[in-house]
């Protein structure tokens, strides 16, 4: 599927920079063989729309020994989606799922009550010279929803919406944009997807969203006559369509939606508008009440 771009305006508004109203850096988390760049949750901003969660993995190659192995371990109150730009990750689940994902896939799994997973290099891509790189996010859910019944979706890309039209590419993961619409079933509003920017294309992000963040995972941008570069996750002014330009080659992900309500308290994997239901989350995975992986026997213990 395809769509047609919008018209880019002549000018730029005035004020330096008018369109970011926030400029967030990732920290850097160890996650086993590799390193994460943490975007969300920050000091300064816990969530954009409903994403409270994102991490850039990679890029990276495993060789030898080394690979991906994120033995099993819980989430609650949260849909989760990683989007691979290169590799494979094998996925598990404790509802019996078993399905590898590659990039333009989409695996959507809405933990809900609670679900178990895990997620490992699947053994095509072990003791090879194994490239890794894409972003795990997760969206909060609705107050009224958090407590629905584990579920897992997964989307080919040929079901994704594309876009590739003169220097410029974008994948349409979540929503609706553009003139298109994702098939991905989500539990309240939600905006996602990859854009690709040739060196020197403009592009406009329109207000299609009631809150919007652009994460720059390589290349260059201008906006507003200010540079930001990889690594970056940018906060835009709600409200505006904003024009960006590509002093490198860009590879960018746009993701937002509508201002969940109420705050959210994170502790681990689990997610929760009510700080009691995150005890009772900690007690279950001590007290071995949640579901298993079939297959796989290993957990990740409750951290200190």
């Amino acid at each position: 599927m395809s769509w047609q771009l919008a018209d880019t305006p002549d000018c730029i508004p005035d004020s330096e920079c008018e369109p970011v109203t926030l400029v967030l850096t990732p920290s850097a988390r160890d996650i086993g063989a590799f390193e994460v760049k943490r975007a969300l949750p920050a000091a300064k901003k816990q969530m954009i729309g409903p994403f409270i969660f994102f991490d850039q993995m990679g890029p990276t190659v495993f060789s030898g020994d080394t690979a991906m192995d994120v033995r099993p371990h819980p989430h609650i109150g949260i849909s989760t989606i990683t989007w691979l730009f290169e590799g494979e990750i094998q996925h598990k689940d404790s509802l019996g799922f078993d399905l590898t994902i590659r990039p333009g896939e989409v695996n959507w799994m809405t933990a809900g009550s609670g679900i178990v997973h895990s997620e490992r290099s699947p053994q095509s891509q072990r003791k090879v010279n194994a490239a890794l790189g894409g972003i795990q996010a997760w969206v909060a859910l609705p107050k009224e929803r958090e407590e629905i019944d584990a579920a897992f979706y997964h989307y080919s890309a040929n079901q994704i919406p594309h876009l590739d039209q003169d220097g410029i590419r974008i994948s349409l993961i979540v929503g609706s944009a553009f003139g298109q619409t994702s098939p991905v079933k989500t539990e309240c509003p939600t905006l996602y997807a990859e854009l690709n920017l040739a060196l020197n294309k403009t592009f406009v992000i329109p207000d299609v969203a009631e809150e919007r963040g652009l994460y720059i995972y390589s290349g260059e941008l201008e906006i507003a006559g200010c540079t930001f570069t990889a690594g970056s996750m940018l906060v835009l002014k709600q409200g505006m369509a904003v024009q960006i330009r590509a002093t490198q080659t860009a590879k960018l992900m746009l993701l937002g939606g509508d201002t969940l309500e109420e705050p959210r308290y994170l502790y681990w994997n689990f997610v929760s508008s009510r700080k009691e239901r995150i005890e009772q989350a900690k007690n279950d995975w001590r007290g071995n009440r949640f579901p298993r992986v079939q297959g796989d026997d290993e957990y990740i213990p409750l951290p200190d």
